[in-house]
């Protein structure tokens, strides 16, 4: 970090209780990949049904949110979130709706408000949003913008949508989008003010910054050992604490990779094959070596980050990590990585919803 945002932290521990509290939801990316056993590929059509039904599922058994990602690559479907949980939203009634992540650098935040405000009033007042940088590029090139501006581009515009959320009429100039002068934006949303949640990786600057702007901290763990991430969430509740922010409103959630099944090895043997082959092709493009299944069994034991198991183990390993990281108010599932046949996911998310929930909340 910069030397205006040095902060001291301490650690922070929240109530014993926090866990009957706790919301438990599910993040897919719409990934439209092979079928890593059989070679099969679902039509683009197929897929997007298929992901209607899992949220309709997830909203049947309980679960707390459902979250989409966004990208723009040939082997996700998940290029304008906001549409299809518009769908989702007509098929659901508790579930809350939310974008993992809005890549708010590529996007205008004016229409990022508009296209939320919209499925919040289609939903019934259920909409979230969390924005965040995003791990990939391709958007910025795709959109005309330079790579070198990543985080100016995010930080101004997280400004103008935080503006927006809070005032129907905006003043505001920046330097990288049209000044707004007064001019309303519309629709507005039926809640309030949408739950903005600021979406990180691993750079301390971004936590601070979550926490001095009193934003809920989504945190995506999808590698090593998620009680390294409490410095940083101490961090964040620190900055906030600094800032005069209310204690109850520095929530942490965490997106982890997982998948829940009958058995320890069944979990394992659906979830390998697809996560081994999208983080080996991811790997390619970034220089990591290939994945292996030793890596994978060892990112299944007690302190690793893969929620990979029955639901007694998962809910176990769930319970360990937010003891670890302080308290956690929430935890979304990402299954979809996995390319995970379309019957083991109805039945992953029918055992989070229905097993892992309500132990969590006993």
């Amino acid at each position: 970090m910069d030397g205006k945002h040095k902060i001291r932290y301490r650690i922070f521990y929240l109530p014993s209780g926090i866990l009957k509290n706790m919301k438990i939801g599910i993040d897919s990316f719409a990934a439209l990949v092979a079928d890593p056993i059989t070679g099969a590929l679902p039509t683009a059509s197929v897929r997007m049904a298929n992901l209607l039904e899992e949220i309709e599922l997830a909203d049947r058994v309980g679960l707390d949110a459902f979250g989409l990602g966004e990208h723009h690559r040939e082997e996700y479907l998940d290029s304008a979130p906001a549409v299809i949980l518009a769908a989702a939203a007509a098929r659901t009634k508790n579930i809350r709706l939310s974008s993992a992540v809005t890549v708010l650098s590529a996007a205008d935040p004016v229409r990022v408000f508009q296209e939320f405000a919209t499925l919040d009033l289609i939903s019934g007042g259920r909409a979230e949003i969390v924005v965040g940088r995003g791990s990939f590029i391709e958007s910025f090139p795709l959109f005309g913008l330079k790579l070198e501006d990543y985080d100016d581009l995010f930080a101004e515009k997280l400004d103008l949508l935080l503006a927006l959320r809070d005032q129907t009429h905006v003043n505001w100039s920046g330097k990288h989008r049209a000044a707004l002068t007064g001019q309303g934006v519309f629709p507005r949303p039926l809640q309030q003010k949408i739950p903005i949640w600021l979406g990180v990786g691993g750079t301390p600057a971004s936590f601070a910054r979550a926490g001095m702007l009193g934003l809920p901290l989504m945190v995506a763990i999808i590698g090593g050992e998620p009680h390294r991430f409490r410095p940083l969430i101490d961090l964040y509740r620190e900055a906030g604490r600094q800032a005069g922010v209310p204690a109850e409103e520095l929530k942490v959630g965490v997106h982890v990779l997982g998948h829940v099944a009958d058995t320890d090895e069944q979990a394992a043997a659906d979830f390998f094959p697809g996560y081994a082959a999208a983080f080996t092709k991811i790997g390619k493009e970034r220089g990591w070596p290939p994945v292996t299944r030793a890596q994978f069994e060892a990112l299944r034991r007690p302190k690793g980050v893969l929620m990979v198991g029955t639901p007694e183990s998962v809910a176990d390993k769930l319970k360990t990590m937010s003891d670890d990281l302080g308290g956690l108010h929430s935890v979304h599932m990402q299954m979809s990585v996995a390319a995970l046949q379309h019957d083991r996911m109805l039945r992953g998310i029918e055992l989070l919803g229905e097993k892992v929930a309500p132990i969590l909340r006993a």
